[in-house]
């Protein structure tokens, strides 16, 4: 039995996985909402917020890890593809990942250290330099979760999982063939973290430019500029050991300042 007690018989108890639910559009939470209404539910009144600080008495680094990432969600997983300089193949999640510009494609990683020692995704991408960042769907969500296990250093995730591999073409690390889109990425800069309190090294910060793409065609439209969510099926990070599906969404435009400026019931506001 693991951390989390007997997880099969509790998810035995839970509704079913519903398979043939797709990405549909809904109306925004308020659609008349107008400029100076602020929040469209009040409710927030009524509750006080609670301080903390993240170095308190008392307070421990897991404390800080439990309530950020269970705050700060959904998070997009890098599937973090590397090849060690002799040839051994890792494959791990990372869900400190984010795009951060698009000229150039601009990515950042957080890479926690295991134990002080940097973990094998992280020992492999700063001494090649290289990696593939695959988006993690439905279709392979516990395969992908598979590789989160706690292996030893040196012990390929690839095998246990039944992915494929597939070659990249402008880096050493093979992408994952069953992700609807993988980027080839080639490391820019790094940038390691050390506790305040410990003055141990905590984590590491990679920075990588993303020199290649591949979609899966059924997923991208004729311009081959837009991903399309109802195929890509993506699969966020929630807190504790939860995921996250996205089924739906709402639109909601950007608003023109010279044409927002014009209108009566924005003067004064603007």
């Amino acid at each position: 039995m693991g951390s989390h007690g007997d997880f099969k018989t509790i998810e035995a108890s839970r509704p079913d996985f519903e398979a043939n639910e797709s990405f549909y559009h809904t109306k925004t939470v308020k659609p008349d909402w107008k400029v100076g209404d602020g929040a469209n539910d009040p409710s927030w009144k009524d509750h006080k917020t609670v301080e903390i600080d993240p170095y308190g008495n008392g307070r421990t680094s897991f404390d800080n890890y439990k309530l950020l990432i269970s705050g700060i969600i959904p998070r997009p997983i890098g599937f973090v593809s590397t090849v060690s300089t002799d040839g051994k193949y890792n494959l791990a999640p990372y869900s400190y990942t984010q795009i951060v510009n698009h000229d150039p494609p601009i990515f950042c990683i957080g890479m926690s250290a295991g134990r002080g020692a940097n973990k094998d995704s992280c020992e492999n991408l700063l001494t090649t330099k290289e990696c593939t960042i695959n988006i993690i769907s439905e279709w392979f969500i516990e395969a992908a979760n598979y590789t989160s296990i706690n292996a030893p250093h040196g012990v390929s995730e690839w095998g246990p999982t039944g992915l494929t591999q597939a070659a990249s073409t402008k880096v050493a690390p093979p992408r994952v063939a069953e992700s609807a889109f993988s980027i080839e990425a080639k490391l820019i800069h790094t940038h390691d973290w050390f506790s305040p309190s410990t003055g141990a090294k905590t984590g590491t910060l990679v920075i990588v430019q993303g020199i290649n793409f591949h979609v899966r065609e059924d997923a991208l439209n004729e311009q081959k500029n837009m991903i399309d969510p109802s195929v890509l099926r993506p699969v966020s990070r929630l807190g504790g050991v939860t995921y996250g599906r996205t089924t739906s969404g709402y639109e909601l435009t950007r608003p023109e300042f010279a044409d927002e400026k014009a209108k009566e019931e924005v003067k004064g506001f603007l």
